[in-house]
């Protein structure tokens, strides 16, 4: 089992398709069907099943994977600890973030890093949550940032940058301003409420739903979307309650005008995080992001 081999493989894995695995390899199709044919014969196994035109990894195929992806992760672990230890700072840094915390994280932390480090590379993935951890179990970024989950990952190191409370928040004086005691409000003051949620795949809607569940409120009168832009100008509009983390309110320009509100007692907050693969080698410039981002929180 050599690199290109194990490039192969994961590459048909991923794509289901020769023709397209074969184009992210830059090698014609003939070849790599000829080259996945030979593997076969060789081991005397099948590594795909043929299904519908889809390339699906069998039983073996699977298992194969496995250990290949460890072998891809670990070489990409050391050559980015010898890249560190010759000191010539060249690499390439790829980086996950929800769609909103890119729009106010990039433009504040990128800048510097490149006067740092120009000649790194920087590739940014946006995406839900659920997608950005999906990318960093594949290997396909090396670092996220987002709000850390309820269920955590054996497979994902998250290391804390900052808590971040999540708030309710309501149109300037909502009726539901007449039931807050100190700035803080019950959640079954909202049962009949039209609620304005983010998507499940997003940590704010996981979260948000959690703590809905806890309080007994049925979402049947709600609507769920991506897109943290328009919740806060739903909720300004006072078209439904949402809600929203503190870091977004506070970078989102122009400034939100709503009224927010804390829950839950204590404070409902969860960890930004930096996260990573357990066991993954994190480079010098890496380190670098993470603690511009720590700073950017603090």
């Amino acid at each position: 089992m050599d690199f290109r081999e194990i490039s192969y493989i994961a590459a048909i894995a991923k794509h289901q398709n020769i023709t397209k695995a074969a184009e992210a390899l830059y090698i014609s199709q003939p070849a790599l069907s000829k080259f996945l044919m030979s593997l076969e014969d060789e081991l005397g196994l099948k590594l795909f099943d043929r299904v519908e035109r889809k390339y699906i990894p069998t039983y073996t195929g699977k298992r194969y994977l496995e250990y290949a992806r460890t072998i891809l992760e670990t070489k990409a672990s050391l050559d980015a600890e010898l890249s560190d230890i010759i000191k010539r700072d060249i690499g390439i840094l790829n980086i996950g973030l929800p769609n909103m915390r890119c729009t106010f994280m990039l433009p504040k932390i990128l800048p510097d890093f490149n006067r740092k480090y120009p000649n790194v590379k920087v590739n940014i993935f946006e995406g839900t949550s659920a997608m950005i951890d999906v990318k960093l179990l594949e290997g396909d970024i090396d670092l996220a940032f987002y709000s850390k989950p309820h269920e955590v990952s054996p497979h994902i190191e998250y290391e804390t940058l900052a808590h971040e409370e999540l708030l309710v928040c309501t149109c300037r004086n909502h009726p539901v301003k007449s039931s807050a005691m100190n700035g803080h409000i019950e959640l079954s003051s909202l049962k009949d409420e039209r609620l304005i949620l983010l998507s499940p795949e997003q940590r704010t809607g996981q979260i948000s739903r959690h703590y809905l569940k806890q309080a007994g409120i049925e979402l049947t009168n709600s609507i769920t979307t991506n897109n943290m832009p328009a919740v806060i100008s739903l909720t300004e509009q006072g078209w439904g309650v949402s809600f929203i983390f503190e870091s977004h309110l506070r970078w989102h320009s122009p400034k939100p005008e709503i009224d927010t509100y804390s829950f839950g007692s204590p404070r409902v907050t969860s960890d930004f995080v930096a996260a990573m693969r357990k066991g993954s080698y994190v480079s010098a410039y890496a380190r670098e992001f993470v603690e511009d981002a720590r700073k950017l929180y603090a």
